[in-house]
C-alpha cells in the first residue's frame, strides 16, 4: 500500500483485530489497570511488560488490543476525558453556568491524574477517542444554543480548554513538585514564604501581590485564581455574543 494511503497511526483509526476465541483480557481491564498504574507512579513508570506483569498477563493478550505504548496511552488519556462533566444543554441562557461546571471539571481530572500534562503534545490523534468527542459535541451544543454560529462556537470551545489546560498544567507540575518532597501543599508554601519574600524585595507590585496572600489557605489561592481567570474568559465571550447580536 502506497505510504500516503496508510492510515494515521493511531488507534482510532486502526482496524480492530478480529479474534475468534475469547481474549484473556478485556480493553476496559488493561486501560483500568494502565491508569491506575500512571496514577500512583507516574508517566515514567509506564511500559508494556510493567503493565503485562500488573494484569499477570502476556504481551500477546495486550497485543491484541494495542499495538504499542502509544496507542495505549491514547485510550487512557480518553478514558480520563470520559470523566469530565457537561451538563445537557438546557436554558440557552445559563451557557456559563454550563461551561463554567465543564471547565472546573476539565481541571478537577487534570489534577487527579497530572501525568496527562506531559503527554497532551504527543498522544496521536487522541480527539478521535469517543469520550474526547462527545465532550466537544456537547460543549459546541451549549455555545451554539446560547447564540454563537458554530464557527465562533467552535472558537470558544477551544479558547476555554486552552485556559482549562493551562493553568491545570501549572498546577499539576507544582502538585507534583510537593508530593515528590512528602509534604502537603500548606507546609511546602509556608517553608517557601521566607525565599519568597525575600526574593520580592526589589519589586514593589509583586512584594504587595504576595503579602496580599500570605497566611491563606494555598489550595483557596489556586482555586481563587482559576475561577477569576475562568470569569475573564467568559466575560470575553460573552462581550463577543452581544457585538455579533447573539
Amino acid at each position: 500500500m502506497p505510504a500516503e494511503k496508510q492510515p494515521f497511526p493511531s488507534v482510532w483509526t486502526r482496524p480492530q483485530r478480529q479474534r475468534r476465541d475469547q481474549p484473556a483480557l478485556s480493553r476496559e481491564q488493561i486501560v483500568s489497570t494502565a491508569l491506575q498504574l500512571l496514577d500512583t507512579e507516574g508517566i515514567d513508570a509506564l511500559s508494556m511488560r510493567k503493565l503485562g506483569d500488573r494484569l499477570n498477563a502476556g504481551a500477546t493478550s495486550m497485543y491484541s488490543h494495542v499495538a504499542n505504548k502509544d496507542e495505549l496511552i491514547e485510550l487512557v488519556v480518553d478514558e480520563v476525558y470520559g470523566e469530565i462533566e457537561v451538563p445537557k444543554p438546557g436554558d440557552p441562557a445559563d451557557w456559563r453556568a454550563a461551561t463554567t461546571h465543564s471547565a472546573q471539571s476539565l481541571r478537577s481530572a487534570f489534577l487527579r491524574h497530572p501525568w496527562i500534562v506531559s503527554v497532551l503534545g504527543g498522544v496521536g490523534v487522541a480527539y478521535l477517542g469517543p469520550n474526547m468527542m462527545g465532550l466537544s459535541e456537547n460543549m459546541l451544543t451549549v455555545f451554539e444554543e446560547a447564540g454563537f454560529s458554530l464557527p465562533e462556537a467552535d472558537q470558544a470551545v477551544n479558547t476555554v480548554t486552552a485556559y482549562v489546560i493551562g493553568m491545570a498544567t501549572s498546577e499539576a507540575a507544582w502538585l507534583t513538585v510537593i508530593a515528590r518532597s512528602g509534604q502537603d501543599e500548606q507546609e511546602w508554601t509556608e517553608r517557601l514564604w521566607t525565599a519568597v519574600e525575600q526574593a520580592v524585595q526589589p519589586y514593589p507590585r509583586l512584594s504587595r501581590v504576595y503579602a496580599a496572600q500570605r497566611g491563606q489557605e494555598a489550595d483557596n489561592v489556586r482555586i481563587d485564581s482559576f475561577e477569576h481567570g475562568l470569569e475573564c474568559v467568559l466575560d470575553g465571550l460573552e462581550s463577543r455574543l452581544r457585538r455579533t447580536g447573539g
